[in-house]
């Protein structure tokens, strides 16, 4: 009983999620547009740096906004509006405005894009936008209504407003003087006075949200590494998926290198001499003057493959012969199918005219 609990207990633990998400997973993730972000930060972005705009392009605003309006009482609320040329009236209108909003529109786009590049880098994947049958159901929408992601950004929310509320009563109430006296100063100093609170309402809220959206973001990255913890087991079974089971991988190398000793085998009857250590060490020389440059080994192995291969040698007639220190030399330094080393041809020359006395033949070098 007390094993069943303990195998009970490992098998819980290992299938806690305790261990960081593995550069694999967090690929995926992110190829279905899983990533950490915060909707706020590029919003919160843009406010402040078109509020700044104002700042760095004011001659330019004024200049326009001011032609806009000599046009618009000076020329058209004069002017006899007829077929031909309302449409004139209304492109010079269009162009107006459009040279007015298209700093706006270009800071607004520029930032958006930096404000979400900074987050997540580039990113285009259509997987959130996929039709998934899931989203239909009103019981996970319910869920979803009162999860307590729903009930944080709703006091996000509430906390904005409350700061651009005293935002605002403390920007006011300290114009509050200028502001009841608003009403005899000239229309130049009016707009001028309403234009510099704006902006400067505007580039405090900006800043506050922004400082606000950083740490949301902060928060969301959080939120988005602890959703990705995998278990130790999670990890096991990715391993296993994209290297393969190692228990299968391991009979499949075992099987591969019996089939290599079985083949390097077969080709031990074929060899001319086979030196020893005598018992650590087996190493199957062949030469044809014909074909090869210099005596080849194919084969080759030590303790009891070594034996293994006396025994196929002995079986089939090959000439054993024992050479402790070429023994030695030729398994380090070659290895199956390769020619013998430079150094060694006089050592081997030896030995293979050895044999071919043996045998009783002559061979030309």
């Amino acid at each position: 009983m007390l094993d069943y609990r303990l195998k009970l207990d490992l098998q819980l633990f290992s299938q806690e999620k305790t261990e960081q998400a593995t550069p694999k997973k967090k690929g995926e993730a992110r190829k279905k547009g899983q990533i950490a972000r915060s909707s706020d930060l590029p919003g919160s972005l843009i406010l402040m740096f078109v509020f700044m705009g104002f700042i760095m392009l004011g001659s330019y605003y004024k200049n326009h906004i001011m032609e806009l309006f000599n046009s618009l009482f000076e020329d058209w609320l004069l002017m006899d509006v007829t077929s031909g040329n309302i449409m004139s009236l209304f492109t010079e209108l269009a162009m107006e405005l459009l040279l007015i909003l298209m700093p706006i529109f270009a800071i607004t786009i520029l930032v958006g894009v930096l404000g979400n590049v900074v987050q997540f880098g580039f990113l285009l994947t259509g997987d959130p936008l996929k039709m998934k049958i899931s989203k239909l159901n009103p019981i996970n929408g319910f869920k979803q209504i009162f999860s307590a992601k729903t009930i944080v950004e709703f006091l996000k929310s509430i906390l904005k407003l409350l700061i651009i509320g005293v935002l605002v009563y403390l920007a006011i109430s300290k114009e509050w003087e200028r502001i009841l006296v608003l009403a005899s100063l000239p229309i130049q100093q009016i707009f001028s006075f309403t234009a510099g609170l704006t902006v400067r309402l505007g580039i405090e809220i900006g800043a506050v949200l922004t400082a606000l959206a950083l740490a949301d973001y902060f928060y969301q990255r959080y939120e988005h590494n602890k959703s990705l913890k995998m278990s130790k087991q999670d990890i096991k079974d990715e391993y296993k998926k994209s290297e393969g089971d190692p228990i299968i991988k391991g009979r499949i190398r075992e099987r591969q290198r019996r089939m290599a000793l079985q083949r390097m085998m077969q080709e031990v009857p074929k060899a001319d001499v086979i030196i020893t250590n005598p018992t650590h060490f087996a190493i199957a020389l062949k030469y044809d003057a014909t074909k090869m440059e210099a005596p080849k080994i194919i084969a080759k192995g030590m303790d009891h493959v070594a034996l293994r291969i006396k025994e196929i040698a002995k079986e089939n007639g090959v000439v054993t012969m024992e050479n402790k220190p070429l023994a030695r030399a030729l398994y380090e330094r070659a290895e199956i199918g390769d020619v013998i080393p430079p150094d060694l041809f006089q050592a081997v020359a030896e030995v293979l005219a050895y044999v071919y006395k043996m045998k009783g033949r002559v061979k030309s070098s």
